[in-house]
């Protein structure tokens, strides 16, 4: 019997179903919407297994994929709407296990209404740090549209800078309302078009069969209340106002409860002591410690872990894909800044020549693979308990019953790995807890204060302090444990929410042409001072390993050479090529570069090819290059000032613009009158003021190119002004992201 026949049969007796759900009548089926993430270090995969599991409190089925999973959803012929959630990596690119997804809706191939029957919603993940913010949701949502599809809910676009949280919960507690009345609508359209089936199918003889089908359906129902109606009626009234929607996944905590009241149990827990006036990791005040809280919900378990004694130990060191990686000597290591230098800059070199396949360009950058400290993994296995059994085998399977949506055994964690090798190479036991991480520690806390107080730092109402004294103070998996120290995790939970290790990413700061068989890069080196959570500062993992690394052929500044040492130290690397941060092509074409601080590391590559390039082409005709750096003191913080000012008097560097935000403003030369005296060229953005006619000539008339990296500075942003006066002819790179 054709389908048609089927349906107008029900509708014929007041049964309305969406068409996914006629073949599983009588039994119940929530309305279902697809949710599609990619990830590049867990965030956006969190987040879309915390909406899936949310959905269920709110009657709707969420179809959870990954976008690189796509045999496991089809957008082609989808019906139902869609939920994209994704994050971006490196220079604006899209997560690993979200790039062939991305290069599929890219083709020039696909019509202007491929997609016209897709209804979608997105939420972006990024960092105002870096350029290029959410790059890769916006990338995704301009090409759905282009494509015809339509927007039933607007798209949110998360900072890390600030705190995720800010825009993914207000985000995610619209989104609700937003599915039901589209499904609803979507309910309407199709009851619709069966309306005009039936209309056209009662002009034709009736077939007996399908005179049967309809009344077979109509015992069936009889049979269960009536639950196909109830059904249907609940999906016409998806979007009703009257329908509560807004229930909160999770625990309500009022001060009254019985965890309150032991939370006002005597704070005897030294490591919890703490000024009765001063909030602190674990410590709060008014309201927020007599305040009802809205928790959210404990995530399900999924793994099944457990150590095995091996016969022997296998020495696995380095990290797991290393065979596809590079270990280069590092050859020279010059530190940069002088006297009392607020950050310390150092330049490394590192030693290619034996490797011809590792060639670069200008504007490349690499990544560096580090591993936790060995200190800090040895404070790990203590704090869990497990120091007699770090040579033990770590054997991971996915737990029977978990209700856990899509979960895997992670990827990056090798079988037959050691515990040790575990907390040294695959988790990233430096990163920042997230809160879904600390609600599943309040399970295994004992003492009342401390489940209070981690309760509360998960909490909506606790968002502030948890900013405060986590993400801000870049507060560690290991510091946070040891500030609550009832609290006892099993292995399990460190594996299922704590993030795979990443590499560090470095810019290039060099010319292969200037500088044959080597590469130069430079870093700051990452200080994170004392907090209520941190007894001692310490320094970055990678940049303070590199330090410590090389500090014993450190070249001073002033010195010509280094002592003399017969091995040389080396690093596991892996080169990234980009094409989009290279200078043009075409010599004669102008340019600009925005370089602060250790920004300044790229455009060194950039001069050194252009001075070759003269070199080689006495004749040729090149454009201009201008160059806008800054930093706090000449004297101290002047990077590459030497090598700069020789590239001024070749001709290499047309204009040298600087700012030096700490010096005193008078002695800064080119003031303007319409910059108050305090401020004179303080910041780069002050410079680009100064000099906006010509900025704006090059790049709007003679159709030049303006580059960025670095950080945001602290007055304005440059980005937005260049975007504002420039987008078509700006490439952004921020090479900050090492710590």
């Amino acid at each position: 019997m054709a389908f048609r026949s089927v349906r107008a049969s029900l509708l014929q007796s007041n049964i309305y179903l969406l068409p996914h759900a006629l073949c599983s009548m009588p039994s119940e089926m929530k309305p279902r919407f697809v949710l599609l993430y990619g990830s590049q270090k867990g965030q956006a995969q969190a987040i879309a297994e915390g909406v899936a599991e949310e959905a269920e409190t709110h009657g709707l089925f969420a179809e959870l994929s990954c976008l690189e999973n796509n045999e496991k959803y089809n957008l082609e012929t989808e019906t139902a709407p869609v939920v994209f959630i994704v994050s971006t990596t490196g220079d604006g690119e899209p997560p690993d296990n979200a790039l062939k997804f991305v290069r599929n809706i890219k083709k020039k191939t696909l019509s202007s209404d491929h997609y016209k029957h897709i209804s979608y919603a997105l939420l972006g993940l990024g960092d105002t740090n870096y350029a290029n913010f959410c790059n890769c949701g916006k990338a995704i949502d301009r090409r759905l549209r282009e494509l015809g599809a339509s927007q039933f809910y607007a798209s949110g676009y998360a900072d890390d800078g600030v705190g995720l949280e800010l825009v993914v919960d207000p985000w995610i507690k619209g989104l609700w309302n937003a599915i039901k009345e589209e499904l609803s609508n979507m309910t309407s359209k199709q009851t619709e078009c069966v309306k005009e089936e039936v209309r056209d199918s009662s002009k034709e003889t009736p077939d007996p069969s399908t005179a049967d089908m309809q009344l077979n359906l109509l015992s069936i129902a009889n049979c269960q209340n009536c639950k196909s109606i109830g059904q249907s009626e609940k999906l016409a009234n998806l979007a009703s106002p009257s329908v509560s929607t807004t229930q909160t996944a999770g625990s309500d905590l009022r001060p009254d409860s019985s965890s309150r009241r032991i939370g006002l149990s005597s704070r005897t827990d030294g490591a919890l002591s703490a000024d009765a006036g001063v909030a602190s990791l674990t410590h709060s005040l008014p309201p927020l410690s007599q305040s009802a809280l809205n928790i959210p919900a404990l995530p399900p378990p999924y793994l099944c872990v457990s150590l095995q004694e091996m016969e022997t130990t296998e020495d696995i060191f380095g990290p797991l894909n290393k065979e596809n990686l590079q270990e280069v000597p590092i050859s020279k290591a010059t530190q940069l800044t002088r006297g009392d230098s607020v950050k310390t800059a150092l330049l490394l070199e590192l030693d290619i020549s034996t490797l011809p396949a590792m060639t670069y360009q200008p504007g490349d950058a690499f990544d560096v693979y580090w591993p936790n400290s060995a200190t800090e993994v040895e404070d790990m296995l203590h704090r869990l308990g497990l120091q007699d059994q770090r040579n033990h085998r770590v054997l991971i399977s996915l737990l029977k019953d978990t209700k856990k949506r899509g979960a895997q055994v992670p990827s990056y964690i090798p079988q037959n790995a050691s515990l040790l090798y575990l907390l040294t190479w695959c988790l990233e036991i430096r990163s920042v807890p997230k809160k879904a991480f600390l609600r599943a520690l309040v399970e295994y806390t004992v003492d009342g204060v401390q489940k209070r107080r981690l309760q509360e730092l998960c909490s909506k109402q606790g968002t502030t302090d948890y900013n405060s004294h986590l993400r801000e103070q870049s507060l560690s998996i290991l510091e946070l444990l040891n500030a609550f120290p009832s609290c006892s995790p099993p292995l399990s939970i460190l594996i299922e929410h704590v993030p795979k290790l990443q590499p560090r990413p470095y810019s290039v700061a060099s010319s292969c042409l200037r500088h044959p068989g080597k590469l130069n890069f430079v870093f700051n080196i990452v200080e994170f001072p004392a907090c209520s959570g941190r007894t001692a500062g310490r320094r970055g993992l990678c940049t303070g390993g590199l330090f410590d690394l090389i500090s014993s052929r450190l070249v001073l500044p002033g010195n010509v050479k280094s002592s003399s040492k017969p091995a040389l130290p080396k690093i596991h690397v892996n080169l990234r090529p980009t094409c989009t941060f290279r200078p043009p092509a075409d010599v004669s074409v102008p340019f600009m570069m925005v370089g602060p601080g250790t920004g300044v590391a790229p455009f060194i590559g950039f001069l050194q090819q252009r001075e070759e390039q003269r070199r080689q082409n006495p004749l040729a005709t090149f454009g201009e290059t201008w160059l806008f750096f800054g930093c706090r003191h000449r004297d101290q913080d002047f990077l590459f000032r030497e090598e700069l000012e020789s590239f001024v008097s070749s001709g290499v560097l047309s204009h040298l613009q600087l700012s030096f935000s700490r010096d005193d403003p008078e002695e800064q030369e080119g003031a303007d009158e319409t910059i108050s005296p305090t401020a004179q060229r303080r910041y780069v953005q002050h410079n680009l003021k100064l000099h906006g006619r010509q900025v704006t000539d090059i790049l709007l008339k003679q159709k030049g190119c303006i580059y960025v990296c670095g950080p945001v500075l602290p007055v304005g942003s440059y980005h937005q002004w260049i975007h504002h006066h420039s987008p078509p002819h700006l490439m952004c790179q921020d090479h900050s992201w090492l710590v």
